[in-house]
């Protein structure tokens, strides 16, 4: 039996502050679907042969060379997270307005139907274009579209990794440090924790 190829992937967190905390923007995966069915995620999916970004990269050098060891470029990451939160959402960015940050990476265990090496990026709703709560754009992928506070999105029907990447973001929202970008490594047979200094 052939292990399950594990893909590179992207996720866009995007928040936005509100009188009573910040908001982040969610969704839920179809009762059908074959990973994480039902449950409660942020937008993003796999990376493209295609994906890419041209001119400067809305990275932080920090984040840039905290993404050397991806699985693929970092343009490509990005690319492919700005277009995942299009598809999803009908967001989109203002040319020259994706200001992104890379705050978490995590690798699927073995076992499940889907395995994605997947990079987390946080950005500010402010750069968005049009209205952030128009999804008239949305594909079908993802339902019940809605920002939501940050201790309330705790009480969604959530992936595990989501939990612990919803209290990172926390966290960064409230100010804390983050001494370098948690990477939950399920590559191999004995699963890892290190922080991509």
């Amino acid at each position: 039996m052939t292990a399950e190829a594990i893909r590179p992937a992207a996720t866009v967190i995007l928040t936005r502050p509100t009188a009573t905390g910040p908001q982040v923007l969610m969704g839920q995966r179809g009762a059908g679907a074959a990973f994480m069915p039902s449950k409660y995620v942020f937008p993003g999916g796999a990376v493209d042969a295609d994906d890419g970004w041209t001119g400067p990269l809305p990275l932080a050098a920090a984040c840039a060379a905290r993404l050397a060891s991806a699985p693929v470029p970092a343009p490509a990451l990005v690319g492919a997270a700005c277009r995942e939160l299009a598809e999803e959402t009908g967001l989109t960015f203002r040319p020259g307005a994706a200001a992104l940050r890379f705050v978490f990476r995590a690798i699927t265990p073995p076992g499940r139907s889907r395995r994605f090496d997947a990079c987390f990026f946080l950005a500010d709703a402010a750069g968005l274009a049009g209205d952030p709560d128009d999804f008239s754009a949305a594909s079908d992928e993802l339902s019940h579209l809605h920002w939501i506070g940050l201790a309330e999105a705790r009480s969604l029907d959530l992936p595990f990794i989501t939990e612990v990447v919803l209290a990172e973001v926390t966290n960064l929202m409230n100010g804390g440090d983050q001494p370098g970008v948690p990477f939950f490594d399920n590559s191999g047979t004995v699963p890892t924790f290190r922080r991509l200094i």
